[in-house]
């Protein structure tokens, strides 16, 4: 047993230590509890708004309008709305911009695709490790390219492992330059496989068959699960699989098991009245333009409004939809140190946005583009956030705005996330006729940590030093994180939380091995109890290897 203890406590020390700087236990608090009277959140919000208007009286976005909103899984918590200046007189679409104006969403309309598979998936329909051509016969046999369709699965097509091509029609480039030969290219002679769609003939959308034969001739840029690099290609197959396993339009399954279910009344593959819509001065061409194949990767029209319910729909469901396929959890690396991909999520782990602590923040996002048009959904789920930001016009805007919303918006959840902690279990809980007291205090470094330890008249942090040798030196805390499971999950009652070593800070990373970190929560036992589990009821807390309950003491006064 005690090998056994030593073990795990090098597995913990060696890493965070020895290697590395590592960052706190994440979560280290419930989800918070946002309300819209909450100074902090409030004070947040308008620091933003005075920030938007600032940025888009640049006459740089005369012609360039916005739909901006944050929710959390509950609520709209804000929103803000730009109507450009500068329009088509011709086609001036909607009079004033709100939260029911009608953007295109681009690329964001591939995490429907993605939900769509991963319904079937769950409903055992298809599965996600089966290759492609189990369920698009028309890849299989002798092809004119050479990509190895047997070995890219549909795992792959989701989070950007396929090693397929970004585009097939619209990545040629006959697309911008028909004259090639004055950019020194020789005169093109390859007809037969180039798609006679898109900008081949004044944007005829493109059909399956036109997909299939040009697919059939690619090139592979990696060899499947590889290298990841972004795939259009990828989802306008997906949409194929959906089509072939449902035995219905890709557009109406996806309006059958998502738009209509979860109430997005204004979200469409069909072309929105111009009366709702977001048109761009000179780039209002677009928004009438049929995706057709590419639907699946690109063609939605949504709103503010509707992509809010959606990121809601999210923020509570992700984690349900299948054993093995929670949604927001990275499948790829991207390039740079804090970026990968998803399915098809974007992941960017911000690490210095809260100075006080050393945890990265996690965006989940997913970004489009088209003529006229960028768009972006993020999530934050520790924080239980979602953000929309659609433009029309000058795209430049989208990055300010998402910077400008984002990082006042997470510090402002940090804080409130901290108040909610100290306010609901900071306190001294005591068993008297045990001898036995626990105190947790608050601070927004430690965020909730054990102060003092009396087990049976015994100081019992004085005990873990001895049973793990050096875990609480040199500045270490035990820190108090939530599992988010329940005793009783049914009523969600007994939340079961661990106590886990925190090592101090060590200053700034400067070696190359400074940053590798390796999640151990390592699980001591006593008595084939959990050592470090601790379940908050109301107003008590329960140590389970000791065996006790201790009630919160009323009228101590709370630590800072």
């Amino acid at each position: 047993m005690q090998l056994d203890l030593l073990y795990a406590l090098w597995c913990f020390l060696f890493v965070s230590q020895t290697l590395g700087a590592c960052s706190q236990p994440s979560p280290a608090f419930p989800l918070p509890v946002y309300s819209k009277h909450q100074p902090t959140l409030l004070d947040a919000l308008q620091k933003i708004q005075n920030e938007v208007e600032s940025i888009v009286a640049d006459k740089t976005y005369d012609t360039t309008a916005f739909s901006i909103e944050v929710t959390s899984s509950k609520q709209t918590l804000w929103s803000s709305f730009h109507t450009a200046k500068d329009r088509d007189a011709s086609r001036l679409g909607a009079e004033e911009v709100n939260g029911d104006s009608a953007y295109r969403i681009a690329s964001v309309t591939k995490t429907f695709t993605t939900l769509g598979v991963l319904q079937q998936h769950t409903a055992g329909h298809l599965n996600l490790d089966d290759s492609v051509d189990t369920y698009l016969s028309e890849l299989k046999g002798p092809q004119s390219g050479s990509i190895p369709w047997k070995d890219i699965t549909l795992r792959s097509l989701a989070s950007q492992l396929s090693g397929l091509p970004q585009d097939w029609a619209p990545g040629d480039v006959l697309r911008n330059f028909p004259d090639s030969t004055k950019l020194g290219l020789p005169p093109p002679n390859n007809s037969a496989s180039r798609p006679h769609c898109y900008i081949y003939d004044e944007y005829k959308p493109c059909s399956e068959a036109d997909l299939i034969m040009a697919v059939r001739s690619l090139k592979p840029i990696f060899a499947p699960d590889a290298k990841s690099t972004y795939s259009n290609i990828a989802f306008a197959l997906l949409g194929l699989v959906l089509t072939t396993v449902t035995r219905m339009p890709y557009e109406e399954y996806i309006a059958s098991s998502i738009l209509g279910p979860i109430g997005m009344s204004n979200t469409t593959f069909i072309t929105p009245s111009d009366y709702a819509a977001v048109l761009p001065k000179n780039e209002s061409w677009y928004f009438s333009v049929d995706e057709g194949v590419d639907n699946p990767t690109g063609g939605l029209y949504s709103t503010s409004s509707d992509l809010s319910i959606y990121l809601r729909y999210i923020l509570t469901h992700y984690n349900g939809l299948h054993t093995g396929s929670n949604w927001l959890q990275p499948a790829s690396f991207s390039t740079g140190s804090s970026s990968y991909y998803g399915m098809p999520w974007e992941i960017y782990r911000a690490p210095n946005l809260l100075p006080l602590r050393s945890l990265p923040v996690t965006f989940f996002t997913k970004g489009g583009r088209l003529p006229g048009y960028v768009s972006i959904i993020a999530l934050a789920p520790e924080y239980d956030l979602g953000i929309t930001v659609l433009v029309g016009g000058n795209p430049t805007l989208l990055p300010k705005l998402l910077k400008v919303v984002s990082a006042p918006l997470i510090e402002a959840a940090d804080e409130v996330a901290g108040l909610e902690l100290n306010d609901r279990y900071t306190g001294t809980y005591i068993a008297t006729d045990l001898n036995s007291t626990l105190t947790l205090a608050y601070t927004p470094n430690k965020r909730l940590y054990v102060e003092r330890w009396i087990s049976n008249g015994t100081d019992f942090l004085a005990t873990l030093s001895q049973i793990f040798p050096g875990a609480l030196d040199d500045g270490a805390w035990l820190q108090v994180v939530p599992t988010l499971l329940y005793v009783d999950e049914e009523r969600q009652i007994g939340e079961r939380w661990r106590a886990l070593p925190v090592p101090a800070e060590r200053g700034e990373r400067k070696e190359v091995w400074d940053d590798f970190c390796v999640t151990n929560m390592y699980d001591v036992a006593y008595d084939g109890r959990p050592l470090n589990e601790v379940v908050f009821w109301e107003e008590a807390v329960e140590l389970t290897a000791l065996r006790i309950r201790l009630e919160k003491v009323k009228g101590v006064e709370e630590r800072e």
